[in-house]
């Protein structure tokens, strides 16, 4: 019945070509991964607002992607489990759980798909690498977490301690002087004058104590 007929050939409409690509597991994957990441660096910097929306389309592209394909749910749940590892470890440095998520995540990619055929395969050449970025990402936000734990900032009057300040006015034994910006109630126990550089040696009661820097130089000589 269909011998001679012309054929027609019939091209996907840019929709298609969009979905077709969208539904790729190695894409699919990757809209994953941004997803979450999206997510977990608006939970660290509320308010940025383009994480936590780019990171929610992603997560919601990847979800479609994954629900068209094959997929091997105890290797999604892998995935998601070394990526939640690595999170884990990018806040509390312990490197077991920073390779246990690698693990995690490249067992569960190589097991993702329930099909093998052209079209529903992972590509190494792109799992391989973000697994690495992902750990890389996690050991950096690690490195300067500890990094922050070694050196923690000071605060309160801690910070104010050895800040240099500016005399602005002087009468018996106390005044008022400019430090970080502000103007401070200030005494000393030596003699300055309206000008002076002054160093902050203490502060109570939003009072502080200030010498000359200079005295405290010298003091540091001897």
């Amino acid at each position: 019945a269909t011998k001679g007929l012309p054929v027609e050939t019939l091209k996907p409409g840019w929709f298609i070509q969009l979905l077709s690509v969208i539904t790729d597991p190695n894409t699919a994957v990757i809209l994953m991964l941004v997803g979450v990441y999206g997510i977990v660096f608006e939970f660290t910097s509320p308010g940025a607002v383009a994480p936590g929306v780019i990171g929610t389309i992603c997560l919601v592209l990847g979800l479609y992607a994954l629900d068209l394909l094959p997929i091997n749910y105890t290797g999604l749940a892998l995935m998601l489990l070394g990526v939640v590892f690595l999170i884990i470890e990018a806040f509390n440095p312990t490197v077991v759980l920073g390779l246990g998520g690698v693990a995690a995540f490249l067992f569960g990619a190589a097991m993702l798909l329930r099909v093998e055929g052209p079209g529903f395969a992972l590509s190494w050449a792109i799992i391989g690498p973000a697994a690495a970025l992902t750990l890389g990402l996690a050991l950096l936000s690690g490195t300067y977490l500890w990094a922050a734990r070694r050196n923690p900032p000071r605060v309160g009057g801690e910070a104010m301690r050895g800040q240099p300040a500016e005399i602005l006015d002087w009468q018996g034994g106390e005044g008022h002087v400019l430090a970080l910006g502000e103007r401070w109630r200030a005494k000393a126990d030596e003699p300055v004058a309206a000008g002076d550089s002054v160093e902050v040696t203490d502060i109570s009661d939003l009072v502080l104590t200030v010498r000359r820097r200079d005295a405290g130089r010298n003091g540091a000589r001897q």
